[in-house]
Order: structure tokens, then sequence, then C-alpha cells
């Protein structure tokens, strides 16, 4: 700021500017009373007065604007604090013996044969915030409830095995197996909370920082629109969400607390473990950062606890009647506060009392050791608790929990609160005997001598182990725990499906439309209705979802308080508590935060719940692609739907909604499963498949399949054709199969064949047909459903090859339907090359493929095929460019074909009503 100017706010914050006074009397005297307390008794008795009277105006429910932030203090006083239930030195000590497992595992996992990683410093410092929880609040799932959903804070891991070694959980070999997943004998402990690594163990991915924050704001929403549509009682369940300061700053942590507050989630609290530290160094040196939290929490709606101080500074806080502590307080920065926890007393007392008469009076009674003992408030539990238990009470609203914290608390000088910490691994052996003394453990010199420090254990009938089973057992069971108690669904039989089988007649339907209209007929289901959960990132109307606004109805907590301005209308927008359809705005992490919440619901809650999230394909996985990936890794199921699929399909839309490259992205994603249907009826057979590999129950999986499935669907409207008779179910749903044999051709004519997905097999139908009646090639046309699923079972055959070279070699799907094929193989989509290049090393013979590669634009469907020459006229071109090269047609075959198709001009030969190619009309190609 320049030397000289004062910041002011441009927003009155509520004050009556410009309101009429109706008695300038009593407002004078009032004024008056204020300026007398303020010359009387100075500006801090005033501040208290007024503090005092928004407090009391709250009570009353006199709508006044909340402060933005308030004093760098306790919320809870001591004398509201309530009584703690729980046995303070039996607690302390389980603490401690966590504290020294948890640092002790990782430190053994970094000798260095291994140096596998891992952190102390952050479990370190939330000690006090998870043991308090899981001796007094989390409740888990052993009584047949869902229990609460607790989500960890992903570098907090090792503590959380560790308590579980102490609870019988987890033998002392699998803490030696830390980080070691796969090498260590019997298996070892992921490095961070993935339910995929340890699925009976872990429920819900946090380490993808932001993801947390997000992710469990809508599962505490979903678990009200469970208790709503009255699928589950979730009346007990709570969401407890463990975040980092540091954290905070990711866009995700923030961007949707907005939601919680407007529908009133007090089904959930925020524990943001304020450390003042991220990785590398202060979160906020020059500032606050607990104090930035609370102005941004207090503004969405949350109610805001914060705990900052340890019990010890209560009679420091008492004396302090001009507030000059609280000011100091208030003042000082976090990277000062910062240097006060690795200063000694002395340096405290002077740079922090020492600069006030009567600062150095609070603290005179004190020794420099005292001082440098004074406790931040997210150590002690008795404020804690007081903390948790005031937010597990609190009513409509949200909770957030700010609690000030020292990252590496305990471990020792080298430890805490440095800038390094949280890349510190190891503990020499001085610094093992520091930490020892520390939590007083009985731990003799000789045990810490050894190449290996020890765990400690003190013993199976000891009180503290009791105390631990005890309190889990009265709460429900230990936590964190993942049990899948679900049943496998009831699943429709053929008849659901066979409307679409049929074909539309000369009806022009695209293939997101035909899935709405699948969708319809399932959400009828008596058996399995109820159960799907259309998802949508405020485009329902974009897909043609809008026909299920008057059945369906869109989920709000508080049902529709208002007179739609459409309500005249057959498809009003209707929303309901018993809603069915979740509508998230415009926040596409915001419906994947969704989709997981409904996608896990069968662990979670033991109810199978069928997400149907729909959205543009381009802001799918490009968008929110780190969701997704913790999607598969909580293995939630469900379906995502490109519905605006292609680089050329979505006309006038331009560069940034055209999708060339979503299957690549889904293809980095082992648990998705990618289809490109091209026909209304394989769009019938694929979701009939997944809803059994899902749903279903089979030897294999009992339990169904823990995949998600992703279609890229099209707004193109063009005929349906009917199913084939002698379809070939089974290459459909591997990812190939012979959709069109080629026509017959005069003479000896050359062979070839043409593989397309999507809207592309519409272009190759067309190609087919050109290669015939004008060059006399015989092509046949392959319908690719998925390119995705063709590669991947292609690794898998090479893989179990490589192993076992002396049995019969497996041969991918790819390869056996095109062996012995005549001629070179051409393949097409709306996407980029690199999707059918996918498959290019398993296919016999001669391989090209045309694609969309490069940035999308906005223009016709047919002036774009053609500049990235995937239209018909391309396709021929190329089927012949191949083979000409293998003299089976003559070069200058290439050069007619270009000036017959004008594939050498501008696009512009192909825009217009008389010049629009076949295969962008609505007709249905040939099928041969």
């Amino acid at each position: 700021m320049a030397s000289g100017r004062q910041r002011f706010s441009i927003i009155s914050d509520g004050l009556p500017s410009q309101l009429p006074d109706i008695d300038p009397d009593e407002t004078r005297e009032w004024l008056e009373s204020l300026d007398t307390v303020i010359k009387t008794e100075g500006r801090t008795r005033a501040r208290y007065l007024m503090l005092r009277l928004l407090e009391r105006a709250r009570e009353q429910q006199v709508g006044v604007p909340g402060l933005r932030s308030t004093d760098y203090i306790n919320t809870i006083p001591p004398e509201r604090e309530p009584w703690f239930p729980g046995d303070e030195y039996v607690e302390r000590r389980i603490r401690a013996y966590i504290r020294w497992n948890a640092a002790i595992m990782v430190s053994r996992a970094n000798r260095p044969e291994l140096s596998v990683g891992g952190h102390i410093a952050t479990y370190a410092s939330a000690a006090s915030l998870y043991e308090v929880g899981f001796n007094h609040f989390f409740r888990g799932k052993d009584h047949g409830e869902s229990g609460d959903q607790v989500f960890i804070q992903g570098h907090a891991a090792p503590g959380i095995y560790a308590r579980a070694f102490l609870e019988g959980r987890l033998p002392q070999e699998s803490l030696d197996g830390f980080r070691q997943e796969i090498s260590h004998p019997g298996g070892g402990l992921s490095s961070y909370p993935h339910p995929r690594l340890m699925p009976d163990f872990w429920e819900f991915p946090t380490v993808s920082m932001g993801l947390t924050a997000i992710n469990s704001i809508y599962q505490a929403r979903f678990n009200r629109y469970l208790y709503n549509r009255k699928i589950k009682d979730t009346s007990r369940s709570h969401v407890w969400a463990f975040l980092g300061d540091g954290e905070m700053a990711e866009p995700e942590s923030l961007g949707a607390i907005g939601v919680a507050a407007r529908e009133e989630l007090d089904n959930l609290t925020f524990v943001i473990n304020c450390n003042l530290q991220q990785l590398d160094g202060p979160v906020r040196g020059n500032g606050k950062i607990i104090q930035e939290l609370e102005s941004y929490f207090r503004g969405a709606g949350w109610n805001v606890i914060k705990v900052i101080w340890g019990r010890d500074w209560d009679p420091l806080l008492a004396q302090d009647v001009d507030g000059v502590l609280v000011n100091k307080m208030n003042t000082t920065p976090d990277g000062q506060f910062q240097t006060y926890s690795v200063e000694t007393g002395e340096y405290i007392r002077e740079n922090f009392f020492g600069g006030d008469p009567r600062l150095r009076k609070i603290v005179e009674h004190m020794s420099g050791d005292d001082i440098r003992k004074l406790s931040r408030g997210g150590h002690d539990y008795r404020k804690v608790y007081a903390a948790f238990k005031a937010a597990r009470e609190h009513v409509g609203q949200p909770t957030v929990i700010l609690t000030h914290t020292i990252k590496g608390w305990t471990l020792g000088p080298d430890f805490e609160a440095r800038n390094a910490t949280h890349q510190m691994k190891k503990l020499t052996k001085a610094e093992l005997k520091e930490f020892r003394d520390r939590l007083y453990l009985e731990i003799p010199d000789s045990a810490l001598e050894a190449d290996l420090p020890p765990y400690y254990h003190p013993g199976e009938d000891s009180d503290e182990i009791q105390y631990m089973r005890e309190r889990r057992m009265a709460l429900g069971g230990y936590l964190p725990k993942r049990h899948n108690r679900s049943k496998a669904l009831k699943l429709p039989g053929d008849p659901v499906y066979a409307e679409l089988k049929k074909g539309s007649g000369k009806q022009n339907v695209a293939t997101t439309m035909a899935f709405v209209r699948l969708l319809k007929d399932l959400i009828k289901n008596e058996d399995i209705g109820a159960r799907f959960v259309p998802i949508a990132p405020d485009e329902y109307r974009t897909f043609g979802m809008d026909s299920l606004f008057p059945s369906a109805k869109i989920y709000s907590p508080h049902g529709q308080t208002y007179e739609a301005v459409d309500r005249k209308l057959l498809l009003s927008y209707k929303e309901s508590e018993q809603g069915q359809m979740l509508h998230e705005g415009i926040s596409e992490a915001g419906a994947v935060g969704s989709a997981i919440a409904a996608g896990t619901s069968y662990a979670t809650h033991g109810e199978h719940m069928i997400p149907i999230y729909i959205f543009y394909s381009m802001f799918g996985f490009q968008r929110t692609g780190d969701s997704i990936w913790a999607m598969g890794d909580q293995m939630s199921r469900g379906f995502l739907l490109g519905a605006t699929a292609g680089r050329t399909t979505l006309t006038g839309e331009g560069l940034q909604h055209n999708d060339g490259h979503s299957p690549l992205l889904a293809s980095t994603n082992p648990a998705c499963v990618y289809y490109d249907p091209a026909w209304a009826f394989e769009l019938t057979y694929i979701i009939q498949d997944a809803m059994r590999r899902m749903y279903g129950s089979s030897e294999e999986h009992p339990q169904g399949e823990d995949v998600f499935y992703y279609l890229t669907l099209y707004n193109e409207p063009y005929q349906q054709p009917a199913e084939p008779a002698n379809l070939d179910v089974d290459g459909l749903l591997k990812g190939l199969y012979r959709y069109a044999e080629a026509p017959e051709v005069r003479g000896e004519a050359p062979g070839a064949q043409i593989l397309a997905s999507g809207v592309g097999i519409r272009w190759a139908l067309e190609a087919q047909r050109m290669l015939a009646e004008e060059w006399g090639v015989a092509a046949d046309v392959w319908s690719a459903t998925s390119w995705n699923e063709l590669r991947r079972e292609a690794v898998n055959c090479d893989e179990w090859n490589l192993l076992h070279p002396e049995a019969e070699q497996r041969v991918p799907h790819v390869t056996t339907a095109l062996d012995g094929q005549p001629g070179p193989v051409v393949a097409v989509s709306d996407f980029m090359r690199a999707v059918p290049d996918q498959i290019a090393r398993w296919v016999p013979g001669d391989y090209s493929s045309l694609g969309t590669d490069g940035f999308g634009f906005s223009d016709t469907r047919a002036a774009a095929r053609r500049f990235f020459h995937v239209d018909a006229a391309s396709i021929t071109l190329a089927v012949l460019t191949r083979l000409a090269r293998n003299g089976e047609v003559k070069p200058e075959t290439l050069q007619q074909a270009i000036e017959r198709y004008q594939l050498g001009e501008g696009a512009e030969v192909v825009v217009g009503a008389d010049r629009t190619p076949p295969e962008t009309t609505t007709d249905t190609m040939s099928t041969g």
C-alpha cells in the first residue's frame, strides 16, 4: 500500500446509511451514551459493550449482520466449557503411545535400504483432535447403522495406523510394511487413505488436496437426500472432515461451502488443523490464516468455533482488563507465532509480552520455562472436546472448528514448527531419546541404540488398551472401517431395453436422447427405479431431461417455496424435498462429489444407489479428472455420460466445448469402463451389461464389480436402425464387431476394413457405398464400441503371455476379429487419432487412422468434418491410399479421388443445403 493511503471499505457492512430515522432523539441518546463510554472508559470498554449488544441482538433474532471475524481467542470461554467425561490420564497415555508408534513406523520405513518416505509432523500436530473424536464422538457401524463418515487428513495416516495397532486391528508386521504394499511379506500399508488399496479399512481417499472439503460437503448432503427420500435413516450420521490450513487454498476447499450453509447441513463439521504451516513454510506468514478462514466461513453462513489457546492461557486472559493481551494476539502475524514456537521463554517474554508494561505484569509470576510451555488450543483435549460437543449439538448450520496447533508437536526442537518439518521423515538416536522423554515412555536407552527403534505396546490387559476398546464399542465399533453390507439388486429384464432395439423408424434420435428414453423407463421400474440418482450441472434441459421434472422432481431440502415462472407449462421446473434429481448448478466438481457419494452408498450406507451424471463431455474428465480419479479410488459405481461428445458434433459451440480427447483421459483411470456407441441398440446392451456387472452378483464378484462406466453420447439426431439379425453381442461388449459386410462388387474387387465408433460409423457407411459404387472396392464396416476396452484386454493378454511362455498364448479380441480379413484397416472416430491408435499394435496387417486432432471451432458439422478430414470422402481417400501403396489400385486413382471430392479445396465446398454430404443428413446409412 502506498505511504499515507488508508484502506476503507466500499461496503457499508449493513450500516443504516440510507434508512430514515423515525426517532432522532432516541438515536441521539444512544450515540451520546456511546460517546460517553469512549470518553470515560476507553475504546476497549466501548468495543466490549458493542459486541455484547450484537450478541444479544442475535439471541433476540434481530437481523443484524454478523461479524466477519472475532478476536484471536477461543470462541467458547472457560465458564461455558462442558465437563470432560473421559479419563484424562488414560487418554493422555493413549495419545503418547500413538504419537510414538506413528513416528517410529515412518522412521523405520526410512532406513537406508528402504527410504519409502512418509510424514510425521502432520499427525503430531493433530493427535489430540483425532483422539477426542475417536474416544467421544465418531460413531461406528457395528449396530447396523451407517455411523459417522470421517474424512481423515491424508498426511495423518500414520497416526491412524498406529491407533489400529493398539486396538489389535493391525499387527506389528503390518506397521513394518508401511508403504511396501507388494514387497512386504503378507502385504503392507498404503501411504495414504486409499480404499481401493485397503478395501476393508479406508472409506474415503483424502490426500489429493482440496477434494476432502468438497466431497465431504456432498456426502453430508447425500445423507440428507437419502433421509428425505426415505431410503435410509441417516439422522444419526455425522460427517467429519479433517483438513489442513494450507489445504484451504485449493479452490475446491472453499468452493462449495455456500452449498453446505444454504442447505443447512448441520450434520457436517470441518476440523481445520491450523498449524500455520504448509509444505514449505508459513501459510500466512504476514497474516493470520485462522482469522482469514473465519471470515470466509462466517460470510458463507457457517457456525465458526475457534480453538486457539490452551487452558494455561485462561488465567492470563482473565487478568486482561484493558484488552492489551487480546490486542497483542490480534496483531501478531502467524510467522511470528511460529518463531515463538521454537524460541526460549525469555525471548517470548521480551518480544511478545515485553512491549507493554501491562503485558509484562500479566506474566511476571511465570518462569521462562512456564512461558515457553504456554500451549495452543488444538493440543488441549478439554478445549477440543468443548468444540466438538458444541459442533455436534449445533442446529441449522454446518460448523467449522479452527484449531491452533504446532506442526511436529512433541517431536522435539529439531521438528517442531520448522519450515522443513513436512519433509523430515527419520529421527536420530538423540531425537528418539528426547521424544521418548517428552512422552514419558518406559523405553530403555539400550532399545533406542538398536538399528530399528521399537514400537511401544502397554500390554493387552493395560488400562489404556481396555479403555480404547471400551470407548469404541460404546460408540459402535472401530473406525475407519469399510463394510459392504449391500445386497445385489433385482435387475430389470430384457423388456425394458426392447423398445430401443427396435430402432426409431423415420424419427431422428440422437444417442443422448436414446439414453434419456431408456433412463425414463428404468426410473419407472418398481424394483430399482427409486435408486437412480440423475445428476447434472445446470444442463438438464440441454440433454432433454426436463421431461423428468414433473415426475422425478429436483431435490431441495426446503421443497419449493415459490411459484415457478413456468408453472403453467407441462415440463415446469419442480423442486421437492423428496426429489430424485440432483441439480448442482454450474459446478462440475460438485456434480462429481454427488456422484461419488451416491456411487459409494452401497458401502457407506449399505444401500445401492445408481448415479447418472450427465454432462458436456469436454467438461468431464478434463475439468474434474482429479475427482474422477478419487471416484475410482473410493470404488464408486455408476454412470458418467459425456452427452455432447465429439469434436465436430456440437455445432457452433467452438474450441472450449468441442471434445476430441476425453476417451484418452478416461483410459488413464483403471476403474473406468468406456464405450462410444453409435446406435441406440448398442447402448441398450452396454447399459444392461453395466447394470449386471456393477449391481448384480456373479461367482467372481458376488457383491458386484468396483467399476464405473463412461459413455460418450452425441447430440446429433439421425434415424436409429433396428438391431441387426444375428448381432454379435459378445463382440459388441468386447469393443468391436462387424456391423455391415461389404456390398457385392463386380470382378475381383480389392478389400478393406473400416473401423468406426460413435457418429463416425455413419461416415464409414457412406464411405463403404462410395468405395463400392465409384471405385470398385469391397469394404466391411466394423463398429468399434470401445477402443479403450479393446486395448485393455490386449494389454492383459500381453502380460499373461509374458509370464506364461510355455502355455498357449492368449490372442486379443481385436486381433482375432480382424485376422485374415482382406485389405488394409482404416480407423475413424470423432476423436483425435490417438484414440483409435490405442489398438494399432494388435491389428494384423496394414493399419492407419483418421481423427480430429487439433482445437475445435465453430462451424457446421459438415465443414468441421471436412476440415479434419474424417468425412466419408476423406475415409474413401484414406482407404484408396492404403490400397495404392499395396499395389491394389493404380496410383493415379488418388488424385482422381481428390479432384472428384474436392478434397484439395477448403471446407466451404461442403457448406450449404445443396452440398451437405449424405453422412451428415438425418437419414440412416445403408447397413449392407
